[in-house]
Protein backbone atom coordinates (compact mmCIF):
# COMPACT_ATOMS: atom_id res chain seq x y z
CA UNK A 1 0.00 0.00 0.00
CA UNK A 2 1.17 3.72 -0.79
CA UNK A 3 1.32 6.50 2.00
CA UNK A 4 -2.35 7.18 1.16
CA UNK A 5 -3.36 4.06 2.43
CA UNK A 6 -1.32 3.49 5.05
CA UNK A 7 -1.10 7.34 6.89
CA UNK A 8 -4.59 8.33 6.24
CA UNK A 9 -5.27 11.73 6.97
CA UNK A 10 -1.81 13.14 8.10
CA UNK A 11 -1.13 11.85 4.51
CA UNK A 12 -4.06 14.11 2.86
CA UNK A 13 -2.54 17.44 5.26
CA UNK A 14 0.96 16.64 3.21
CA UNK A 15 -0.80 16.47 0.31
CA UNK A 16 -2.69 19.13 0.60
CA UNK A 17 0.87 21.23 1.95
CA UNK A 18 2.66 20.19 -1.70
CA UNK A 19 -0.36 21.18 -4.08
CA UNK A 20 -0.89 24.51 -2.17
CA UNK A 21 3.01 25.18 -2.67
CA UNK A 22 2.01 26.30 -6.20
CA UNK A 23 1.87 29.88 -7.15
CA UNK A 24 -0.45 30.62 -10.28
CA UNK A 25 3.09 31.64 -12.39
CA UNK A 26 4.75 28.67 -11.45
CA UNK A 27 4.91 26.11 -15.31
CA UNK A 28 7.12 23.19 -12.13
CA UNK A 29 8.47 22.80 -9.22
CA UNK A 30 11.71 20.32 -8.42
CA UNK A 31 11.69 18.41 -5.57
CA UNK A 32 13.95 20.71 -3.63
CA UNK A 33 12.28 23.47 -4.12
CA UNK A 34 8.39 21.90 -3.60
CA UNK A 35 9.81 20.70 -0.19
CA UNK A 36 11.00 24.43 0.60
CA UNK A 37 7.92 25.62 -0.05
CA UNK A 38 5.92 23.02 1.88
CA UNK A 39 7.70 22.93 4.77
CA UNK A 40 8.16 19.26 4.13
CA UNK A 41 11.31 16.92 4.23
CA UNK A 42 12.73 16.29 0.60
CA UNK A 43 11.52 12.62 0.51
CA UNK A 44 8.39 13.05 1.58
CA UNK A 45 7.77 16.19 -0.44
CA UNK A 46 9.11 13.72 -3.41
CA UNK A 47 6.96 10.76 -2.25
CA UNK A 48 3.92 12.38 -2.69
CA UNK A 49 4.09 13.99 -5.22
CA UNK A 50 4.47 11.14 -6.75
CA UNK A 51 1.51 9.79 -5.67
CA UNK A 52 -0.42 13.16 -6.75
CA UNK A 53 0.91 12.33 -10.27
CA UNK A 54 -0.54 8.60 -10.49
CA UNK A 55 -4.14 10.28 -8.96
CA UNK A 56 -3.84 12.79 -11.75
CA UNK A 57 -3.34 15.70 -9.49
CA UNK A 58 0.13 16.52 -10.41
CA UNK A 59 1.60 15.74 -14.06
CA UNK A 60 5.56 15.21 -14.78
CA UNK A 61 7.61 17.79 -16.63
CA UNK A 62 10.91 16.10 -17.20
CA UNK A 63 12.38 16.29 -13.25
CA UNK A 64 9.98 18.54 -12.38
CA UNK A 65 6.49 18.24 -11.83
CA UNK A 66 3.42 20.80 -12.15
CA UNK A 67 -0.55 20.93 -11.35
CA UNK A 68 -2.57 18.84 -13.53
CA UNK A 69 -5.65 19.54 -15.47
CA UNK A 70 -7.83 17.09 -13.01
CA UNK A 71 -7.54 19.97 -10.64
CA UNK A 72 -8.41 22.45 -13.28
CA UNK A 73 -11.61 19.75 -14.20
CA UNK A 74 -12.58 19.58 -10.46
CA UNK A 75 -12.43 23.08 -9.53
CA UNK A 76 -14.60 24.01 -12.58
CA UNK A 77 -17.58 21.86 -10.88
CA UNK A 78 -17.89 24.37 -7.88
CA UNK A 79 -20.66 26.64 -8.76
CA UNK A 80 -19.21 29.96 -9.12
CA UNK A 81 -21.81 31.82 -7.66
CA UNK A 82 -21.49 29.69 -4.84
CA UNK A 83 -17.55 30.91 -4.84
CA UNK A 84 -19.05 34.43 -5.35
CA UNK A 85 -21.22 34.33 -2.53
CA UNK A 86 -19.47 32.46 0.03
CA UNK A 87 -16.20 35.65 -0.28
CA UNK A 88 -18.80 37.99 -0.32
CA UNK A 89 -21.18 37.50 3.01
CA UNK A 90 -18.64 38.51 5.93
CA UNK A 91 -17.85 42.06 3.48
CA UNK A 92 -21.80 42.00 3.44
CA UNK A 93 -22.26 41.39 6.65
CA UNK A 94 -19.66 44.53 7.60
CA UNK A 95 -21.08 46.85 5.14
CA UNK A 96 -24.69 46.01 6.62
CA UNK A 97 -23.26 46.81 10.25
CA UNK A 98 -21.91 49.89 9.12
CA UNK A 99 -24.69 51.57 7.03
CA UNK A 100 -27.40 50.15 8.97
CA UNK A 101 -28.91 49.17 5.35
CA UNK A 102 -29.61 46.57 3.20
CA UNK A 103 -27.06 45.12 1.12
CA UNK A 104 -26.79 42.95 -1.81
CA UNK A 105 -24.68 40.71 -4.38
CA UNK A 106 -25.74 40.08 -7.70
CA UNK A 107 -24.59 38.81 -10.90
CA UNK A 108 -25.37 39.63 -14.49
CA UNK A 109 -27.27 36.97 -16.73
CA UNK A 110 -27.99 38.23 -20.29
CA UNK A 111 -29.80 41.75 -19.58
CA UNK A 112 -31.04 41.19 -15.88
CA UNK A 113 -29.23 40.81 -12.86
CA UNK A 114 -29.88 37.85 -10.23
CA UNK A 115 -29.69 37.95 -6.59
CA UNK A 116 -27.23 35.95 -5.13
CA UNK A 117 -27.57 36.50 -1.70
CA UNK A 118 -29.45 40.08 0.48
CA UNK A 119 -28.99 40.69 4.06
CA UNK A 120 -31.77 42.61 5.31
CA UNK A 121 -31.88 45.60 7.79
CA UNK A 122 -34.58 46.41 10.03
CA UNK A 123 -36.30 49.50 9.31
CA UNK A 124 -35.17 49.41 5.62
CA UNK A 125 -37.09 49.73 2.48
CA UNK A 126 -39.73 46.68 1.63
CA UNK A 127 -37.27 46.06 -1.75
CA UNK A 128 -38.54 44.60 -5.28
CA UNK A 129 -35.33 42.02 -4.80
CA UNK A 130 -35.33 38.76 -3.58
CA UNK A 131 -32.56 35.80 -3.50
CA UNK A 132 -32.92 34.39 -7.05
CA UNK A 133 -34.65 37.14 -8.11
CA UNK A 134 -34.65 39.53 -11.47
CA UNK A 135 -34.73 42.69 -12.28
CA UNK A 136 -33.47 44.73 -15.36
CA UNK A 137 -29.75 45.42 -15.21
CA UNK A 138 -30.08 49.20 -16.59
CA UNK A 139 -32.81 50.05 -13.69
CA UNK A 140 -30.74 48.89 -10.96
CA UNK A 141 -27.31 49.69 -9.12
CA UNK A 142 -25.47 46.43 -9.04
CA UNK A 143 -26.72 46.20 -13.06
CA UNK A 144 -25.09 49.23 -14.07
CA UNK A 145 -21.90 49.12 -11.76
CA UNK A 146 -21.96 45.09 -13.72
CA UNK A 147 -22.53 46.60 -17.32
CA UNK A 148 -19.65 49.11 -16.58
CA UNK A 149 -16.88 46.63 -16.79
CA UNK A 150 -18.30 44.02 -18.77
CA UNK A 151 -16.84 42.64 -22.02
CA UNK A 152 -18.39 45.24 -24.83
CA UNK A 153 -20.78 42.90 -27.25
CA UNK A 154 -22.47 42.25 -23.44
CA UNK A 155 -23.02 46.35 -23.64
CA UNK A 156 -23.99 46.68 -26.99
CA UNK A 157 -26.73 43.75 -25.99
CA UNK A 158 -28.15 45.44 -23.61
CA UNK A 159 -28.15 48.87 -25.13
CA UNK A 160 -29.46 47.86 -28.46
CA UNK A 161 -32.29 45.68 -26.34
CA UNK A 162 -35.60 46.84 -25.47
CA UNK A 163 -34.84 49.28 -22.33
CA UNK A 164 -37.78 48.45 -20.39
CA UNK A 165 -39.52 51.51 -17.22
CA UNK A 166 -39.90 49.89 -13.71
CA UNK A 167 -40.68 53.44 -12.27
CA UNK A 168 -40.58 56.90 -13.80
CA UNK A 169 -37.38 57.24 -13.27
CA UNK A 170 -35.67 54.72 -15.01
CA UNK A 171 -33.22 55.42 -17.96
CA UNK A 172 -34.64 53.88 -21.29
CA UNK A 173 -32.50 56.28 -23.51
CA UNK A 174 -29.14 53.88 -24.51
CA UNK A 175 -27.42 56.84 -25.37
CA UNK A 176 -27.59 58.47 -21.55
CA UNK A 177 -27.27 54.99 -20.25
CA UNK A 178 -23.85 54.58 -21.83
CA UNK A 179 -22.88 58.02 -21.13
CA UNK A 180 -23.68 56.83 -17.16
CA UNK A 181 -21.55 53.43 -17.76
CA UNK A 182 -18.60 55.96 -18.88
CA UNK A 183 -18.78 57.14 -15.68
CA UNK A 184 -19.02 54.33 -13.65
CA UNK A 185 -15.91 52.98 -15.33
CA UNK A 186 -13.66 56.03 -13.93
CA UNK A 187 -15.42 56.28 -10.89
CA UNK A 188 -16.06 52.48 -9.77
CA UNK A 189 -19.68 53.24 -8.08
CA UNK A 190 -23.05 53.57 -9.89
CA UNK A 191 -26.21 54.29 -8.52
CA UNK A 192 -29.93 53.83 -8.22
CA UNK A 193 -31.62 57.14 -8.16
CA UNK A 194 -35.82 55.39 -7.33
CA UNK A 195 -34.92 53.82 -10.77
CA UNK A 196 -35.87 50.07 -10.06
CA UNK A 197 -38.60 51.76 -7.75
CA UNK A 198 -40.29 55.09 -6.35
CA UNK A 199 -38.23 55.72 -3.11
CA UNK A 200 -35.61 53.10 -3.09
CA UNK A 201 -32.10 54.14 -3.80
CA UNK A 202 -28.70 52.51 -4.17
CA UNK A 203 -24.76 52.74 -4.16
CA UNK A 204 -22.89 49.61 -6.01
CA UNK A 205 -19.76 48.47 -6.76
CA UNK A 206 -18.64 45.89 -9.09
CA UNK A 207 -16.46 42.86 -7.96
CA UNK A 208 -13.86 42.00 -10.69
CA UNK A 209 -12.02 39.26 -11.61
CA UNK A 210 -8.64 38.16 -12.73
CA UNK A 211 -9.24 40.35 -16.14
CA UNK A 212 -10.59 43.19 -14.79
CA UNK A 213 -14.31 41.86 -15.60
CA UNK A 214 -16.86 41.90 -13.12
CA UNK A 215 -18.09 38.61 -11.47
CA UNK A 216 -20.55 40.58 -10.06
CA UNK A 217 -21.96 43.81 -7.92
CA UNK A 218 -22.39 44.32 -4.06
CA UNK A 219 -24.50 47.42 -3.20
CA UNK A 220 -26.59 49.05 -0.20
CA UNK A 221 -29.87 49.90 -1.12
CA UNK A 222 -32.16 52.22 0.85
CA UNK A 223 -34.90 55.06 1.80
CA UNK A 224 -34.35 58.15 -0.42
CA UNK A 225 -35.61 59.78 2.43
CA UNK A 226 -33.07 58.55 4.77
CA UNK A 227 -30.08 57.47 3.20
CA UNK A 228 -27.60 59.54 2.08
CA UNK A 229 -25.73 58.02 -1.21
CA UNK A 230 -22.88 60.53 -0.73
CA UNK A 231 -21.66 59.02 3.02
CA UNK A 232 -22.77 55.16 1.64
CA UNK A 233 -20.63 55.06 -1.48
CA UNK A 234 -17.59 54.94 -0.07
CA UNK A 235 -17.96 52.30 2.02
CA UNK A 236 -19.54 50.22 -0.95
CA UNK A 237 -16.45 50.77 -2.96
CA UNK A 238 -13.89 49.90 -0.54
CA UNK A 239 -15.63 46.47 0.38
CA UNK A 240 -16.07 45.36 -3.16
CA UNK A 241 -12.24 46.77 -4.00
CA UNK A 242 -11.43 43.98 -0.90
CA UNK A 243 -13.81 41.42 -2.34
CA UNK A 244 -12.26 41.49 -5.56
CA UNK A 245 -8.79 41.57 -4.46
CA UNK A 246 -9.72 38.88 -2.02
CA UNK A 247 -11.00 36.56 -5.79
CA UNK A 248 -7.74 37.70 -7.27
CA UNK A 249 -9.21 40.45 -9.15
CA UNK A 250 -7.52 43.88 -9.80
CA UNK A 251 -7.78 46.61 -7.32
Amino acid sequence: MGPSMTSGDSFLRRAVAVLAAFRADDDGLGAAELARRSGLPKSTAHRIALDLVEAGLLERRGTRVRLGLKLFEIGQRVPRQRVLRDAAVPYMSDLREATRQTVHLAVLEGGEVVYVEILGSSGGPRLPSQVGGRLPAHVTGVGKAILAFSPPDVVKGVLEADLVKTSERSVTAPGLLAKELERIRREGVAYDREESGKGIVCAASPVLGPDGLALGALSVSGWSTKMRLAVVAPAVHTAALTLSRTLGGEP
